[in-house]
């Protein structure tokens, strides 16, 4: 019952504190309500795949795993802003498939006036295989219009940077292959988010009302928009690692983002990415989000396995 849910307050925050297991069916209208949201509607989700029969997109447990402390929380109270994404793919999910998600928060800690907690989650499979592996960072129980517009990579300690350039010189990378050449550009992918979209990737039909669902909560938050939430720009990104690496992404990928800056309602957004180079039999990118005034809203690193025959068809379309 609601009566018994804690305020999304950093002070509240637990560690370690468990959530779950909770039981998710990845059926066709799940799939639907997220190719809807993220304007992916590839075959592979709704008629035959390389895995014999639809599967779900790969992060078609996007908020499952992101919104698992709503099963502790009252996320009508939440106001947190994410800011960092880490997923690893180990599995697809059929369609029709009943999974299992759980986990929790494992560290909270303050940095420059802002509470930070990390949640870790997973999803496994009827048969208990590993599918799909999340950590995620956020500030917690803050006011949006006070940190959005401000660069927050620098709260975040990373190992590495992201480079975001293209040498416009060398043939774009369709195609994930090894030999691809560092600083290759990989295709981009241009959506523009409706409301309604993200009404129904922040679930507002299950009664969650926020920053991505609603105008009054935005303006209550010092924001003059509603804001795209961190993880459906996420999926914009993944759409189009799929269109590159095919099948494999769903078995091997790995995507580290940081989100940067925000984007609003009605904002054209376009993915970019750069090969770094490879490494055994996977390769590397910089991958990225750009509005169309050139303001970067997210950035990071991806990886997969390189298929054994890169001029195999894959495409989704």
């Amino acid at each position: 019952m609601a009566s018994q849910l804690k305020d999304a307050r950093f002070e509240l925050v637990e560690v370690p504190e468990p959530m779950g297991p909770v039981s998710v069916t990845v059926d066709r209208r799940k799939v639907l309500d997220y190719a809807y949201s993220e304007d992916d509607f590839g075959s592979w989700y709704f008629d035959d795949s390389p895995f014999g029969g639809p599967v779900g997109h790969p992060l078609v447990l996007a908020n499952d795993l992101l919104f698992l402390f709503y099963e502790n929380y009252d996320g009508n109270t939440a106001q947190g802003l994410h800011t960092h994404e880490h997923l690893t793919f180990h599995s697809p999910i059929p369609v029709g498939e009943t999974v299992t998600i759980e986990g929790g928060y494992v560290e909270k800690y303050e940095r420059r006036g802002q509470g930070y907690v990390v949640l870790e989650a997973e999803a496994r499979g009827a048969d208990g295989r590993l599918l799909v592996r999340h950590v995620g960072k956020e500030i917690m129980r803050t006011v949006a219009g006070e940190v959005v517009g401000k660069s927050r990579a620098a709260n975040d300690q990373r190992p590495r940077t992201v480079r975001g350039t293209v040498d416009a010189s060398l043939p774009v990378v369709s195609r994930a292959r090894l030999d691809a050449p560092e600083h290759a550009a990989i295709p981009t992918r241009t959506t523009t988010f409706t409301q309604d979209q993200m009404s129904v990737f922040s679930w507002a039909g299950r009664g969650y009302a926020n920053v991505h669902t609603h105008q009054t909560k935005a303006a209550a938050s010092g924001l003059d928009r509603t804001i795209v939430q961190a993880q459906q720009q996420t999926g914009l990104i993944i759409a189009n690692l799929v269109e590159v690496f095919g099948a494999s992404f769903f078995t091997s990928g790995e995507l580290d983002l940081r989100f940067v800056s925000p984007a609003f309602v009605g904002d054209e957004l376009t993915t970019g990415g750069a090969v770094v180079g490879a490494s055994d039999d996977r390769l590397d990118l910089e991958v990225w989000v750009d509005k169309s005034d050139g303001t970067r809203t997210a950035l990071g690193w991806a990886s997969a396995r390189v298929e054994d025959d890169p001029n195999r068809p894959h495409s989704l379309i």
